[in-house]
């Protein structure tokens, strides 16, 4: 009595869960909702349809073996090209001018006089005289007789008869009938088809995506100690002794003939010199009939030569004489002596420093990238194509001909011939002779002769002489330089990068879903509950459990599991049970 007042509550209850397991339930429609969060879609009757609302048709959605195709939300990742700028920095070597001191040998010329020795070649020329012997020719002229045997040739000429045969050409001409064949040709025009294939290409653009890897340099920066020698140039005085000898002069006195004379005034009397003048001949008086009165004629003019008169000349004439006098000499003796020159030398002395360097070493590390690229693909596609080629043939047809030949045949006939020769037959007959020879013999008689011969002998004299000699030389001398510096700087510079962003993309993939045979809700379980066999949202056992805590049956476990088919309905029993049509 104390739950009576619950059955309006059961009611309502029973009512509300009955409209809620409608939707799985198999007596009517069938829906599939979509699993994931990007949205839902159903299929009904092949087509697909947006939105959560269930498919109104029963059983026209289904296949034959029970199974669906829904339109599932895949979610894809799909990576786009981004190009990124960035820095980085390098190292950048510069020089800069820096001023060093530096030393440096600079040469110089000296000059000094310097004593030495000449060997001059003296001649004399000396006489000797030599006594040889002389083997002289003496000529001897002989006779003596020579008896020889001389063969003398005696020609004696004879004749005889010789008898010989000459083969004579016989020729005979005749004529004979050829018969013979030729083959002429006939040509025949004839046309064919030929069927031939052709390659035509197809081009087809296809893209790859390519992974390479790009060598990234990282640059490092390191430090070492450098060991380095300096030569430093250190100066030493020193003092060397240098033996030399000096021309010292000396004073003596020698007698000389000396060539005098004076001058004398003597007077000398010179003719005059001589002179050309003209002179003209004595004229002639000559009567002139035409003016009747005398005409004078002057004479001839000549050139004679006329010595002037002599004129009387003083002139003064040198008188030799030879005088003896003593003059003062200077001649030079050798004289050795001593003296201390000092010099300086120069010395490199090595000087061991160290100094530290920085150095930037760069690695180059990989960096994996992605590239697609677009390639064409060539497919040569076979073309059956037809043309027509007209081709000429040559057939050769036999046709009869004759000729007449005219030839010549010849015989050899032999003839008898006779024919005289005359010749010549030589024998020798021996003749004895005689002749004188004369012929000379020479006998070498030895003679002594004497000549007398010049020679010339040389002796060296030593003669001393002075000469002047440049000598190079070499001074140390300070100097300042510029220099180029090599040093390094940070240079930041930018650089552009492609990396790939991810980016998700949802689109709708279909997916095929079996679906079990339906069971009709209504009979009774062994407990007395009418719960579906699957796909019911809740079982009413449970649910009078919950509410007002009845006897337990099979179905008191009150689990919740994973629906059996896809149902948002519980299962009908056992909590740990795989879903029993494979959703």
């Amino acid at each position: 009595m104390k739950r009576l007042w619950l059955l309006p509550a059961l009611a309502i209850i029973a009512i509300v869960s009955g409209a809620q397991s409608a939707r799985a339930a198999y007596c009517g429609a069938i829906s599939y909702q979509g699993c994931s969060n990007c949205g839902e879609s159903v299929v009904s009757d092949g087509t697909v349809v947006d939105g959560a609302s269930p498919v109104a048709d029963g059983a026209g959605s289904a296949n034959a073996d029970g199974s669906y195709t829904v339109m599932r939300n895949v979610t894809e990742t799909v990576y786009e090209q981004v190009q990124e700028t960035r820095y980085r920095t390098r190292n950048e070597t510069y020089y800069e001018d820096k001023e060093v001191q530096a030393t440096r040998v600079v040469p110089y010329t000296e000059q000094r006089e310097v004593q030495y020795t000449v060997m001059v070649p003296t001649y004399e020329t000396k006489t000797r005289t030599i006594n040889y012997t002389v083997n002289k020719p003496v000529y001897e002229t002989h006779e003596k007789v020579i008896n020889y045997t001389v063969k003398k040739p005696v020609y004696e000429t004879k004749t005889r008869t010789i008898n010989y045969t000459v083969m004579k050409p016989v020729y005979e001409t005749h004529e004979k009938v050829i018969n013979y064949t030729v083959k002429k040709p006939v040509w025949e025009t004839k046309t064919r088809t030929i069927n031939y294939t052709v390659n035509k290409p197809v081009y087809e653009t296809r893209t790859k995506t390519i992974n390479y890897t790009v060598m990234v340099p990282v640059h490092e920066t390191k430090t070492r100690t450098i060991n380095y020698t300096v030569y430093n140039t250190v100066r030493e005085d020193k003092v060397r002794t240098e033996n030399y000898t000096v021309m010292v002069p000396e004073q003596y006195t020698k007698t000389i003939t000396v060539n005098g004379g004076h001058w004398e005034t003597q007077t000398e009397t010179v003719p005059g010199p001589m002179m050309r003048r003209t002179v003209r001949e004595p004229g002639t008086w000559t009567y002139d009939p035409a003016t009747c009165r005398c005409v004078y004629c002057p004479g001839k003019c000549r050139v004679e030569c006329v010595q002037g008169c002599p004129k009387t000349i003083c002139k003064k004439v040198w008188v030799p004489t030879c005088e003896e006098k003593e003059i003062c000499c200077t001649r030079y003796v050798k004289e050795c002596r001593t003296r201390e020159i000092p010099y300086t030398v120069c010395r490199r002395v090595p000087e061991c420093k160290t100094k530290t360097c920085t150095y930037t070493v760069c690695k180059m590390v990989p960096e994996c990238r992605t590239k697609t690229c677009n390639y064409t693909v060539c497919k040569m596609v076979p073309e059956c194509r037809t043309k027509t080629c007209e081709y000429k043939v040559c057939s050769y047809v036999c046709e009869q001909r004759s000729k007449v030949c005219k030839y010549t045949t010849c015989k050899m006939v032999p003839e008898c011939r006779t024919k005289t020769c005359n010749y010549t037959v030589c024998s020798y007959v021996c003749e004895p002779r005689t002749k004188v020879c004369k012929y000379t013999t020479c006998k070498m008689v030895p003679e002594c002769r004497t000549k007398t011969c010049e020679y010339k002998v040389c002796k060296m004299v030593p003669e001393c002489r002075t000469k002047t000699i440049c000598v190079n030389k070499c001074r140390t001398e300070c100097y300042t330089k510029i220099c180029k510096v090599k040093k390094c700087r940070q240079v930041c510079e930018p650089y552009t990068v492609t990396k790939c962003v991810p980016r998700t993309v949802c689109k709708q993939v279909p997916v095929t879903v079996c679906c079990p045979a339906p069971v009709c809700c209504g009979a009774a379980d062994a407990c007395g509950c009418c719960e579906p066999a699957c796909g019911c949202s809740k079982a009413r056992g449970g649910l009078l459990k919950k509410l007002f805590g009845g006897r337990k049956g099979c179905c008191d476990s009150g689990c919740d599991v994973a629906p059996s088919c896809g149902c948002d309905a519980e299962p009908t029993c056992g909590c740990e049970a795989a879903p029993s049509c494979g959703c």
